[in-house]
């Protein structure tokens, strides 16, 4: 079955809007929506999927960021820029990652070993978060140019808080490929904004 259809791109695009919009969260409070970080966290360790939407483990786990995409596609101003701007820092290091097969199967070897610590300690274990932010740290950071989190020094301070960041941050590179892989380009991001934002509210009435 072909994941490149609108429903699929929406819920891909999602995905972007909600791993950055709770980097935000974590940056500036400290704290992030729980069910939404777990699921975006699960989403990198999701390798072989039938839909967009298994990714997610379902419409309700990435409930959370179809809503920020409704609000970020719906108005004529950008209603929250820093967001838009680690979107768009995901989706060109995405690109750049695509050239790198080195990097591409250090990514995979660590995602592999994020898996095997996930069946024994849990997604959201502190072990499987730390080698997530590690990964990120070691390969997607060391490309140009690097995402600089803006927020409050005392959570960015926070080791804990930082290795979610980090982790977000992969699984919003997982989102962005995903969005290419569901035939994602940005030319569709301007063409097709309204049609997005429709499917977008229309995802939302499922739930």
């Amino acid at each position: 079955m072909s994941l490149q259809n609108i429903s699929n791109q929406t819920i891909a695009l999602a995905g972007i809007s909600q791993a950055c919009s709770l980097v935000q969260q974590l940056a500036t409070t400290g704290t992030a929506d729980s069910a939404a970080l777990e699921s975006s966290i699960a989403s990198l360790l999701k390798i072989d999927a039938d839909s967009a939407m298994d990714v997610y483990g379902g419409l309700a786990g990435i409930q959370f960021g179809l809503r920020q995409l409704d609000e970020q596609l719906g108005g004529k101003v950008l209603t929250n820029p820093e967001q838009a701007r680690y979107a768009a820092q995901l989706v060109y290091l995405q690109k750049q990652l695509a050239k790198r097969r080195e990097m591409l199967e250090t990514i995979r070897t660590g995602i592999a070993r994020a898996q095997a610590q996930a069946e024994h300690f849990g997604v959201m274990h502190e072990n499987v978060l730390a080698n997530l932010a590690d990964l990120y740290h070691g390969t997607i950071s060391t490309l140009q140019p690097r995402i600089m989190v803006v927020g409050d020094q005392q959570y960015l301070g926070n080791q804990n808080t930082v290795n979610k960041i980090r982790a977000l941050l992969l699984a919003g590179i997982r989102a962005t490929l995903l969005w290419r892989q569901c035939g994602g380009a940005r030319w569709k991001l301007l063409l097709f904004r309204k049609k997005l934002q429709d499917e977008a509210r229309f995802l939302l009435t499922h739930l």
